[in-house]
């Protein structure tokens, strides 16, 4: 047996336990692209279809439980459905779910993110970590006069047009039909962990602004090298460029100061999203007074000056109690002490497995983020990540197995996984249990031949 007959009877099993599901994705395909409302949250043979979740485990219709390292997209940094959350948000259903008005909300939370994010002197919401990254870039290119963009290959930043390329091999063009070159005709992609191609790209001039994330999430889970972060930071101060870090995954993540804190490095703009909702769709953006100001009608009432932001659930009543109540609960000392520690034992227990493999596996991340990557040497960037593979199969071969163990992650050409304060020891145990058998597996089937 080779690893593809391997997969298909990995996927025969999975069929047989979830005919419920299966029924329902009948369903969505009348009614929905690919039946379903993401293509990533497509897998063969079909979606199982969640029913309910709490903490670090979600049940299916057919009632299978799962260990869930997707979380919410990496939102749910205190597991599904946690009390103070949900408690804060039944309270103010009652009070209103909308109001299109200013209201203290909005304050509060505004002072938490200002108060724990450095550099940010300023914020104003947005419905999603794209329309954050949106508005950032715009702010930058008024603040700066400039037009160029400079991004990361293999970084993905949501769907704005500026920001859709150079997120998949070869990186280069639109990631879109329908997204005309113009759109990201002065956006140039570069290699990460790579400062003589980033330094390359600012001294073409004219560059308002590197986006980057601290840690490449849809390139791989791959953390930055402290020294290039630095590096990014004095190139920027020397052209006069912003520096946007995009912590749509990261802020509130790696520490309550994300990034920033964790690598030491200052951003001009930070863009956030996920962790600030608590599970409710929101985004963010925020910088010093001098930048933000150009946002204040009141201030800049030509419009050739000032930068357009709005929207109508921006500042959305239920997304900002949760987002409250949420940081409010990190603030708890001890929290990211504990769950960085648990993902730092589950990287030392998957680089212990993975050595066993004759194959090289290199296992990548910070903090409760990691990544597992089947790779020909060490992915310091999406280039090697997404390209350098030994094995394209046993990506997915992984992802049905794991599943068959009910543990889920979203991904199956990616093995990307997140912990919550919900995950605890005996979970992570059972990962790396379920895993050390895959490795043995694979390692039979590598060894008889199969690819």
């Amino acid at each position: 047996m080779n690893l593809g007959n391997l997969y298909e009877e990995l996927l025969s099993k999975l069929a047989k336990r979830t005919p419920s599901s299966r029924m329902l994705y009948e369903r969505a395909r009348k009614v929905l692209p690919m039946g379903v409302t993401y293509h990533i949250r497509f897998m063969e043979p079909y979606p199982f279809y969640v029913k309910y979740a709490k903490g670090a485990n979600i049940w299916d219709v057919d009632g299978n439980i799962y260990d869930d390292y997707w979380i919410g997209h990496g939102a749910l940094i205190l597991g599904h459905a946690p009390k103070p959350v949900i408690d804060a948000v039944r309270e103010q259903l009652d009070k209103g779910s909308h109001y299109g008005f200013a209201h203290e909300l909005e304050i509060k939370l505004a002072e938490l993110i200002v108060k724990h994010v450095p550099n940010v002197e300023s914020v104003r919401f947005t419905n999603s970590g794209t329309e954050a990254n949106m508005y950032a870039i715009r702010l930058a290119r008024a603040y700066t006069g400039r037009k160029r963009i400079v991004k990361i290959e293999g970084g993905w930043h949501g769907g704005y047009d500026s920001l859709h390329t150079g997120v998949k091999p070869p990186f280069k063009g639109p990631e879109s039909a329908g997204l005309p070159e113009e759109s990201i005709k002065y956006t140039v992609s570069v290699p990460f962990n790579d400062l003589e191609a980033m330094e390359r790209a600012i001294k073409g001039g004219d560059v308002a602004a590197v986006v980057m994330e601290p840690v490449l999430g849809a390139g791989g889970s791959i953390p930055a090298r402290r020294e290039y972060l630095k590096g990014v930071r004095e190139l920027c101060d020397g052209f006069g460029t912003l520096l946007i870090f995009d912590e749509v995954i990261t802020g509130f993540r790696l520490a309550l100061g994300g990034g920033q804190e964790y690598y030491g490095v200052d951003a001009d703009i930070v863009v956030m999203g996920k962790i600030i909702g608590g599970g409710f769709p929101i985004g963010a953006f925020g910088s010093r007074y001098e930048i933000m100001e150009l946002l204040d009608y009141k201030k800049c009432t030509e419009k050739t000056r000032r930068s357009f932001h709005g929207g109508t659930f921006t500042g959305n009543p239920v997304s900002m109690v949760a987002g409250i109540a949420t940081i409010k609960v990190l603030e708890r000392e001890g929290v990211y002490e504990r769950l960085n520690a648990m993902g730092e034992y589950m990287i030392k227990g998957l680089r212990r497995i993975a050595s066993h493999l004759t194959n090289p596996v290199y296992i990548t991340g910070s903090g409760s983020i990691i990544g597992v990557h089947f790779t020909k040497r060490e992915p310091i960037n999406a280039c090697i990540s997404l390209i350098e593979r030994w094995s394209d199969e046993v990506y997915r071969v992984l992802h049905k197995y794991m599943l068959l163990r009910n543990i889920v992650y979203i991904g199956e050409n990616m093995a990307h996984f997140m912990l919550s304060t919900g995950h605890t020891k005996e979970m992570i145990d059972r990962f790396l249990a379920a895993f050390e058998d895959f490795i043995k597996l694979i390692g039979k089937e590598l060894k008889s031949g199969g690819s």
